[in-house]
């Protein structure tokens, strides 16, 4: 099968994922088991990559997948469309937390990846160069020892 039924009749899946997208892409974390986790991961992924393609039919889609939600689909047109411009799929990450009690059901945090976070990371590496240590990352050991070379 190329999808999870997860013990729901065809219709009850279907609004169930729609809804559990809505509220990732509104709160961009929720709390859920892992075999749901990974089933709504695939309609988020695809939200957003409806939401880079920008036309009008990307939005129909989108609007009638979530329930002719506007707001939703605005967030991810507007938002997190930009947010994503230059990444390639993998929008959401997977964070396993524990399982459940009762009946053993491991549950994980599905949430967006911070892409901004990411970019800003990598343009303070740019800035040090490889060979210079900043004055944080020298010891005292190695600062006594210039001290006594320079003498």
């Amino acid at each position: 099968m190329a999808y999870r039924k997860l013990g729901r009749d065809n219709k009850h899946r279907k609004s169930m994922l729609a809804t559990m997208t809505k509220q990732v892409i509104e709160n961009e974390s929720i709390t859920t088991t892992e075999t749901r986790a990974k089933e709504v991961r695939k309609f988020v992924d695809k939200m957003i990559t409806y939401g880079k393609k920008g036309d009008l039919v990307s939005r129909r889609k989108a609007l009638a997948f979530l329930h002719n939600d506007k707001q939703v689909v605005n967030k991810i047109f507007n938002d997190l469309a930009k947010r994503y411009e230059k990444r390639n799929g993998g929008y959401t990450q997977i964070l396993k937390l524990e399982e459940r009690r009762g009946d053993d059901a491991l549950i994980v945090i599905l949430k967006l990846v911070e892409e901004q976070q990411i970019i800003e990371d990598k343009k303070e590496k740019k800035i040090t160069k490889k060979g210079e240590k900043t004055k944080k990352e020298t010891t005292p050991k190695e600062d006594t020892k210039k001290k006594e070379n320079k003498e």
